[in-house]
């Protein structure tokens, strides 16, 4: 039985994560801060037998010790999410991201060293590429970050250095890494305080509207079901070619976020309006966006057949029925 240990596990991907490898057999350690996820979002496997829950931080270099001794692989996703968190906390953002990698990194070294090589799965983010002009992005682009007085890039440049550590791990010391640059994931308890754009118009919408769009809602993205994301995930753990790679992993479907937010309004009632609001507003003066961020997936479906089980008003569906749960539970 394989041991996972997934790092920020009580988050929206992560919880859905563990699932998933509970469910093909594995052993699954979560480890979770709680800052932005929930153990709540855990409660169906609360109580598996090869589950087991620890409120940490994986900034605690006794606590990873532990742990990474004790699995065989490590799926990281602990970090700072949401544009409304970067743009608000860019100092929590950094430290979030950077030194947590870096340690479980170092740690990872020690056990390979001493013999035993335990599988490190990266969570990256389509923010590396910043803003990055091109019409779709490939794993080999140039990263384009914005400058350095505007903190919305902080993000994209602390998930690239995460990137950087682990592809040096790899090269120089053959701890065998994957990393998955994840492009705007969608599904059942994700949250929109922190931005996340599907759950908070959807929240706008049981609300009664308006839903509030940014800017001209010509911001073109790609959005992939949390369910489609993590067997990408689970297959690319399990593929030896993937080793050493980057990839990116999501829809390749592009949709504006002002026919998203006309999606919601179908799925939940067609009186209600949209009203735009300028990144000035919502978030800061010096704010600033990329409008079109579409991933190329051929790197990934050359090596796993990746086939999405979800379209996106499917995904809009679920997410409206599972905030209407929440809302008549809460």
């Amino acid at each position: 039985m394989t041991h996972c240990l997934v790092t920020g596990g009580a988050g929206f991907i992560g919880s859905h994560l563990t699932e998933a490898l509970l469910a093909c057999g594995h052993r699954v350690s979560v480890v979770d801060d709680e800052s932005t996820g929930s153990v709540e979002n855990l409660a169906a496997v609360a109580k598996h037998p090869a589950f087991r829950y620890i409120k940490g931080t994986v900034a605690d270099r006794p606590l990873v010790r532990q742990l990474v001794a004790e699995v065989d692989e490590v799926y990281h996703l602990a970090a700072a999410v949401g544009v409304q968190l970067i743009a608000q906390s860019p100092i929590r953002t950094l430290e979030t991201n950077v030194y947590p990698t870096e340690l479980v990194l170092e740690e990872l070294g020690r056990v390979h060293a001493a013999g035993r090589a335990v599988k490190f799965f990266l969570t990256s983010s389509s923010e590396v590429y910043g803003k990055n002009p091109k019409p779709q992005w490939t794993e080999d682009d140039d990263l384009v970050i914005g400058p350095t007085v505007c903190p919305r890039w902080s993000y994209g440049a602390s998930k690239a250095i995460d990137e950087f550590l682990a592809l040096a791990y790899w090269r120089e010391r053959g701890l065998p890494v994957i990393v998955g640059r994840l492009f705007n994931v969608v599904g059942p308890r994700q949250t929109g305080a922190y931005g996340m754009v599907l759950p908070r118009l959807v929240d706008a919408a049981l609300s009664g509207g308006p839903l509030v769009v940014h800017d001209d809602g010509r911001q073109v993205r790609c959005f992939a079901h949390v369910a489609d994301v993590v067997r990408a995930i689970l297959a690319l753990m399990d593929h030896p070619e993937a080793v050493g790679s980057v990839l990116n992993i999501g829809s390749d479907q592009p949709i504006s976020i002002l026919e998203l937010a006309r999606q919601v309004i179908a799925a939940v009632d067609p009186s209600l309006r949209i009203e735009f609001q300028s990144y000035a507003d919502a978030y800061s003066r010096d704010f600033e966006d990329c409008r079109r961020r579409v991933p190329d997936l051929s790197r990934l479906r050359s090596l796993i057949d990746f086939r999405p089980r979800y379209d996106l008003d499917a995904a809009v569906r679920e997410v409206v029925e599972w905030k209407k749960r929440m809302k008549d539970e809460g």
